[in-house]
């Protein structure tokens, strides 16, 4: 297994910062911390970090003037936090360099799922889930090897895109995880609101499990959000 990648929260909010602590370092990552913008930008010029999570309204320099004055001179990849969640915030933030964008309150199963994302890009070899390769869930068996799918024994036929939007719904299942989280991990873009491409391929994964005799609402869609597999 490679080395844990290190993460720096530069978030102002101590009580959500220990949060984000407790849960990364329990999926195995090194954190450090800081509390306002400029503290944060020193440690972020002076060390090598994997991954940068940054709040946008920070005490003495903001997110976005963290993230320019850090784009001069370093790639580390940025997810920025906000409490405002605006559209014209959310392109500010990617104009300015910014590697996804998550508004708060969010979900941590979502916040872990899009950190993974970035990291498998940035680090292809960092997580060890590469290690598991099959998963299975009241009588549905998927097998990333062979890129198998089957329901109480039916062989189903799944195009590479269909396959991994199974598998990632069923390694979180009864979890809702959002369309940008999805489209970032399955599809390897930017959400759009008016791309429909991940609806279309959910539609045909959802049409071919229910041929085979599966519940049609054990595939869900939370309307506004996303989906889930219970």
């Amino acid at each position: 297994m490679g080395k844990k990648a290190h993460i720096l929260i530069i978030e102002d909010d101590t009580k959500l910062s220990d949060q984000l602590k407790q849960l990364l370092e329990a999926a195995e990552f090194d954190i450090s911390q800081s509390f306002n913008g400029e503290h944060g930008l020193l440690m972020a010029m002076k060390a090598q970090f994997d991954l940068i999570l940054l709040d946008v309204a920070l005490p003495e320099k903001d997110g976005y003037a963290v993230l320019k004055t850090l784009r001069q001179s370093r790639t580390t990849p940025v997810m920025m936090l906000t409490a405002h969640g605006a559209e014209e915030e959310r392109i500010t933030g990617l104009r300015n360099g910014a590697d996804d964008y998550l508004p708060k309150p969010f979900n941590l199963t979502e916040l872990l799922l899009r950190i993974e994302a970035i990291l498998r890009r940035s680090l292809p070899q960092t997580k060890s889930e590469s290690s598991l390769t099959r998963l299975t869930r009241a009588g549905l068996e998927i097998d990333r090897n062979k890129l198998q799918v089957s329901f109480d024994g039916k062989q189903l036929t799944f195009t590479p895109i269909q396959f991994k939007l199974l598998w990632t719904l069923m390694q979180h299942p009864e979890q809702t995880i959002s369309k940008p989280a999805l489209y970032q991990l399955v599809l390897e873009r930017e959400f759009s609101r008016y791309d429909r491409s991940l609806d279309m391929h959910m539609s045909r994964v959802r049409r071919k499990l229910t041929a085979a005799g599966m519940p049609a609402d054990r595939l869900q869609t939370v309307h506004g959000t996303g989906y889930k597999l219970l």
